[in-house]
C-alpha cells in the first residue's frame, strides 16, 4: 500500500514568534510551543490526518543543526511509519540509502500533567530529493499529538491535500518520490504525479528544485478569506473562475492553495 502523509514542515529558523503570530492571525489553532530533545522548537496545526508543522530553533541553548542547514520556508515532506526499523529496511531495499532511525522526544502538558511525546524518524539523502527534506516519522505516543482540543480551527482548516514540487528533472524526481512512497508515478499533462493514500505529490518542471505550493482544504473559504484580508503580511487572491484561492505569505516564502472541502 502507498504510504500516508504524516506532516508537512515549514522551516522558520529563528523567526518562530513571528510565524506563529501570523498563522494564529489567519485563524489556525496552534499547539503550545514544543521543544524537541534534538534542539528544535515547533508549533503544529493539526487535522485528523496529516498536519502542518512550523519548525525552528530557539534563541538560546542547543540548536538543531539539521534545521539550521535546511532551506527556509516550505521544506519538509514527512510520511507515516508504523515501525521505523521496517521503514528503514524497505527504503534500503529500494536503493534510497536511508539513514538509521533517530529517536527524540518533546515534553507535552496534557490536562495539567507533564507527559513526553516520543518519535522515531528515518531520513533519506537530500541529494535524492533536492526540493526539500523527505523522511518518515513513527509516532510512539500518537495520543499526545492527535488531541481533540487541537483539531478544530477557527478558519475551518480540515486537511492537507497536495504538494507541488518544482524540479529540474521531473521524471527522475518523481521516480524517487514513488520509491519512497511505495506508489507508482503517473504521467500528467503538467508533469508526474505520485499518489499517497491520502495526499498527492505533483512533480512539475521548474527553474530550481523546491516545494512550490501546498494545497489546504477548508470547511468553506469565507473564514480564511476574511482573516487573510485582515492580516498584514498575507496576500489573498481569487481567480475569476472562482475555483479556490491562493494565500501568499511572503515573509515565509510560502504559497498556499486554498480549496473548499465541501
Amino acid at each position: 500500500m502507498a504510504a500516508a502523509l504524516d506532516h508537512v514542515v515549514v522551516n522558520v529558523l529563528r523567526g518562530m514568534d513571528e510565524a506563529a503570530a501570523l498563522f494564529a492571525g489567519l485563524g489556525f489553532q496552534l499547539t503550545p510551543l514544543g521543544r524537541h530533545s534534538l534542539g528544535s522548537i515547533n508549533h503544529l496545526m493539526m487535522t485528523s490526518g496529516g498536519y502542518l508543522e512550523l519548525v525552528g530553533v530557539p534563541a538560546e541553548g542547543r540548536q538543531r543543526q539539521e534545521v539550521l542547514d535546511s532551506p527556509f520556508g516550505l521544506n519538509g515532506l514527512v510520511m507515516k511509519s508504523a515501525d521505523a526499523n521496517e521503514t528503514f529496511a524497505r527504503l534500503a531495499a529500494a536503493g534510497l540509502e536511508p539513514a538509521p532511525p533517530v529517536a527524540f522526544s518533546r515534553p507535552v502538558e496534557i490536562d495539567g500533567e507533564a507527559r513526553e511525546a516520543r518519535f522515531r524518524t528515518v531520513k533519506v539523502p537530500d541529494a535524492l530529493f533536492p526540493a526539500g527534506r523527505v523522511y518518515f516519522c513513527e509516532h510512539l505516543t500518537p495520543e499526545l499529538v492527535w488531541r481533540p482540543e487541537w483539531l478544530s480551527h477557527p478558519n475551518g482548516f480540515v486537511r492537507l491535500d497536495r504538494i507541488e514540487v518544482a524540479s529540474l528533472a521531473p521524471e527522475r524526481d518523481a521516480a524517487s518520490y514513488a520509491a519512497a512512497a511505495g506508489a507508482p508515478p503517473a504521467r500528467t499533462a503538467a508533469g508526474w504525479r505520485v499518489e499517497l493514500s491520502d495526499f498527492v505529490i505533483d512533480v512539475v518542471p521548474g527553474d530550481r528544485p523546491r516545494f512550490a505550493t501546498l494545497d489546504l482544504a477548508f470547511d468553506g473559504l469565507d473564514g480564511i478569506a476574511a482573516r487573510a484580508r485582515a492580516t498584514a503580511g498575507a496576500v489573498w487572491s481569487e481567480p475569476a473562475s472562482g475555483d479556490g484561492a491562493t494565500l501568499a505569505l511572503p515573509s515565509l516564502e510560502l504559497v498556499l492553495a486554498c480549496r473548499s472541502a465541501r
